[in-house]
């Protein structure tokens, strides 16, 4: 086989190349370098799609496959359950598929937990140890390649595009944040919301920082593109504090201000403002108004008592209260909107769900139980239903161990 060192990558020329080409292309220079190296016959790259339940193929040639094309684009839709990809995706491990034309391999194509797509090749001959690491580690480079590209086209959003946006969820969908998932030495995060094309009001959010990390989760009153335009006003002040480096209670307060200062009408929002101090271990909150969190504990769930505070917007010189968020490692905390406990979701049991998906990675824990809701309301949710899960790990600040952009 032809010089594997080249893979990881003769890194210099293939960041050159990538740079080179037009940012809609990206993914293909690196499928070209690895086709080159390893010989493989195919090469493409599946995005995972905003529903949460496909990946999309991405190609720019005639397919018959093609569920959607755009132009030269085709996006071919493919089930996350029940296929190799999927596989990949779900279980973060490298999949074969062996076949009479070859081995198809399915590597997880993953930042920092963030489960972005999977690459898959095709190979003459059954691959050895050696080329599935290296190809493991081409599609964590890819990773980063798709990442950095997608900031110049709407190719890759346009792939992830497998239900249309309504306008209050293109809003709302700028305003999360651009990866859902996040691993850390002491902690592991990760944030869903349904409807995927409809959403209006609801948005969760983190940031980490040396030292901390800060969490969100607000809910604006209404819906559609009013409760979008609350949800970025506020949003926008609670980033605008954090980022300027104030503490909870002044980052509640200028969002309360903001809020009251700029919304039309009598538009509120509820929310959950959370930080976590990562040096001491401890955690502090401020609850305007929000759902009480959930928290998983030595296999039982209980919901964590905080005082309760009026709704940001609501009253315009509150002060707000910050509260201690008691926090042990191996805890998983659940945070959720009021859609989640709508009146026809009844027959879903949230805290039995949260205890006995506690093995989940919290990517599939929230993504497990948002579906849930959708089931059972038969897809006509009245409201958005949103779930931040955050596993904390504890100990001291310290790096993760990773494989190929996933915690070991």
């Amino acid at each position: 086989m032809q010089n594997r060192s080249s893979l990881p990558l003769g890194l210099r020329t293939l960041l050159a190349a990538v740079e080179d080409a037009p940012p809609f292309s990206a993914s293909d220079v690196v499928g070209e370098r690895l086709a080159s190296a390893l010989g493989a016959g195919e090469v493409s790259f599946l995005i995972a799609d905003f529903s949460g339940h496909a990946l999309i193929r991405l190609g720019h040639s005639g397919s018959s496959a093609a569920t959607r094309t755009q132009g030269d684009e085709t996006a071919e839709r493919v089930p996350l359950t029940g296929s190799s990809p999927g596989r990949a995706l779900a279980s973060q491990a490298v999949e074969l598929e062996h076949g009479v034309d070859g081995t198809r391999v399915f590597a997880p194509v993953t930042n920092r937990g963030e489960a972005i797509g999977v690459l898959e090749l095709l190979l003459a001959q059954a691959p050895d140890e050696d080329v599935l690491a290296e190809v493991a580690a081409a599609a964590h480079v890819l990773a980063y390649v798709v990442i950095a590209n997608r900031r110049f086209t709407d190719l890759f959003e346009w792939g992830q595009r497998s239900v249309p946006l309504s306008l209050a969820a293109e809003i709302q969908h700028r305003l999360l944040p651009s990866a859902y998932t996040c691993e850390a030495g002491q902690f592991t995060l990760a944030g869903w919301l349904e409807p995927a094309g409809n959403v209006g009001g609801d948005t969760f959010d983190f940031a980490l920082e040396r030292g901390a990390l800060h969490v969100s989760m607000t809910d604006a009153m209404g819906h559609e593109v009013n409760a979008a335009l609350l949800a970025t006003v506020l949003l926008a002040s609670l980033r605008n504090a954090r980022r300027a480096g104030v503490g909870l209670v002044e980052q509640a307060r200028l969002a309360n201000l903001g809020l009251a200062d700029n919304a039309r009408g009598d538009g509120f929002v509820t929310g959950l403002v959370a930080r976590i101090d990562l040096d001491a271990g401890t955690a502090t909150i401020v609850n305007a108004g929000h759902p009480l969190p959930l928290r998983l504990r030595d296999g039982r769930v209980e919901r964590v008592e905080l005082e309760v505070d009026p709704p940001f917007g609501t009253v315009r010189d509150h002060a707000y209260r910050v509260q201690p968020l008691p926090l042990e490692p191996g805890d998983r905390l659940m945070f959720f909107t009021d859609g989640m406990l709508e009146r026809n979701t009844t027959t879903v049991d949230i805290e039995t769900m949260v205890a006995t998906g506690a093995q989940m990675h919290p990517r599939e824990a929230v993504q497990h139980l948002t579906q849930a809701i959708l089931e059972a309301t038969g897809g006509a949710l009245n409201d958005d239903a949103t779930a931040l899960c955050l596993d904390w790990h504890g100990g001291p600040a310290r790096d993760r161990t990773s494989v190929f952009g996933a915690n070991q």
